[in-house]
């Protein structure tokens, strides 16, 4: 596709990463311990039945939706389409934390020395970095 170029620079700004899992609570649990934060707002269904659960940080929202048919990518044999990651002063600190708050380290690194891949509740994988 071929970009046109109208003279106007776009400067956006990201202030929402939505996820989906099969459950949105867990999910956002995992992440919000994993950056240090608690949940701070949650969403209803038209039932009233908890559908997402978001959290700030920053000004940035990070909502987590539940949906009983999500299935995590079959990573590394299909490609992901979006991924995060994370840095950390102490890395193996962190790791053995977000190892107990339910993540799991696949057998599968790519990263060498330079990240750690880890799975996170829903199976979707996340990668981990030392501080630089």
């Amino acid at each position: 596709m071929t970009r046109k170029n109208t003279g106007n620079t776009l400067s956006g700004t990201i202030i929402c990463h939505a996820m989906w899992a099969r459950d949105g609570r867990e999910l956002a649990d995992f992440y919000a311990a994993a950056l240090g934060t608690e949940i701070s707002q949650t969403y209803s269904d038209e039932h009233g039945n908890e559908a997402a659960v978001a959290f700030y940080v920053g000004k940035a929202m990070y909502l987590f939706y539940t949906s009983p048919s999500f299935q995590a990518p079959d990573w590394p044999a299909q490609d992901l389409p979006f991924h995060m990651d994370f840095m950390f002063d102490d890395v193996e600190a962190a790791e053995r934390q977000l190892l107990e708050e339910g993540a799991t380290k696949p057998s599968h690194q790519p990263g060498g020395k330079h990240w750690t891949v880890l799975l996170d509740p829903s199976g979707q994988p996340f990668c981990i970095h030392g501080a630089h």
